[in-house]
């Protein structure tokens, strides 16, 4: 294990700095880690809660922002009965909690080359993937598209910076796939993503498109199904899940 390794692996002290609402239940978080070097959009840090007793529990989260000196930034969804994501949601600016990262070096982006990304985010799998659209903000030269499945418009995260990029950049599209209830000008019937949502110009299939799926393991698992069938390579298929712990 090299020495960087060893750092990412420490467990840290953060301190809140703010926080924000984005849908009713889901909240972003910004923190401020000392000794916070950089990260690679795509990924995620572990956070570490331990009771009076002793008892710890611990759960992952996606950074939702590049590099920024020692601030980092996630997005929490809180889970019904949840051990670690209620007491997150309900932190206040000075509060602190423990953290270790970043972690992760496959389903990451780096504005390296100019080949095609192809964007997909089952509800708050759009955490990482928000990342890598401010990363490219930054730099870069590559297209990017984002297919993003939600139940209904009141669960889209990041709704107001995501209408500013598809309305100010000529390099990034948008595409909202709505399974419970659309939004009032949608063309799109209601319902989960199929094939004909995945499709990216100016490239083809196996044409050094890059794909990143993000979302819960049902979501993941049908959407690289779609995309395998489309001709896309499975070595060429970055993905991320989550599910019950």
């Amino acid at each position: 294990m090299h020495l960087d390794e060893k750092s990412t692996l420490r467990w840290r002290i953060a301190r809140v700095v703010n926080s924000h609402p984005e849908t009713d239940s889901a909240r972003t978080i910004e923190l401020t880690v000392p000794g916070w070097s950089s990260h690679v959009a795509g990924q995620h840090i572990d956070v570490k809660l331990t009771a009076e007793d002793g008892y710890s529990a611990q759960r992952s989260y996606s950074l939702s922002k590049p590099t920024d000196g020692e601030r980092i930034e996630i997005t929490v969804q809180e889970i019904t009965d949840g051990e670690v994501s209620p007491y997150l949601i309900g932190l206040d600016a000075g509060e602190e909690i423990e953290l270790r990262g970043p972690i992760g070096g496959w389903f990451v982006w780096r504005p390296l080359g100019d080949a095609p990304v192809l964007l997909i985010g089952g509800g708050s799998g759009i955490v990482p993937l928000m990342a890598m659209l401010r990363q490219r903000v930054l730099t870069g030269t590559a297209h990017f598209r984002l297919v993003y499945s939600v139940r209904s418009p009141a669960d889209i995260y990041y709704s107001a910076e995501l209408n500013r990029l598809e309305r100010d950049c000529d390099w990034f599209q948008l595409s909202m796939v709505y399974t419970r209830s659309a939004a009032p000008r949608s063309t799109r019937p209601i319902g989960r993503v199929r094939g004909a949502d995945l499709t990216i110009t100016p490239a083809k299939p196996g044409r050094s498109v890059l794909v990143y799926v993000c979302g819960p393991s049902g979501f993941v698992e049908s959407v690289s199904a779609r995309l395998i069938e489309q001709g896309h390579q499975p070595s060429a298929i970055r993905t991320e899940r989550f599910g019950p712990t």
